[in-house]
């Protein structure tokens, strides 16, 4: 009775010191939170995928023709990440365009 009392006590201490250990690393966990880059344009000037025209959309750094296009042509998106999750563009090019650009809904 003894040895599973001390076992069970073992058995939380160990538990409690991996959990202590993975709460002081929660602050910096930044998986999730979007990033913005520092040449990123206002929200009011981002392209709307939704309603811009091709030579509209050629603006945007690392947009060719082709994907403008493949933008156009695949309306409508409900948020910027649809270019992405639709395979509409690759990540590379997304990863490229999505601070310049926004999915407005509407209008």
């Amino acid at each position: 009775m003894q040895v599973e009392i001390r076992s069970a006590a073992i058995a939380f201490a160990l538990l409690g010191a991996c959990l202590a250990g993975t709460a002081q690393y929660q602050e910096g966990d930044t998986r999730g939170v979007p990033t913005t880059s520092a040449t990123a344009p206002p929200p009011e000037a981002r392209i709307d995928i939704n309603h811009a025209s091709v030579s509209e959309l050629l603006k945007v750094p690392g947009i060719t023709s082709s994907w403008a296009g493949r933008i156009v042509r695949f309306r409508p998106y409900r948020t910027k990440a649809d270019l992405l999750d639709r395979g509409i563009v690759t990540a590379a090019v997304y990863d490229r365009i999505k601070d310049y650009v926004i999915a407005h809904r509407g209008q």
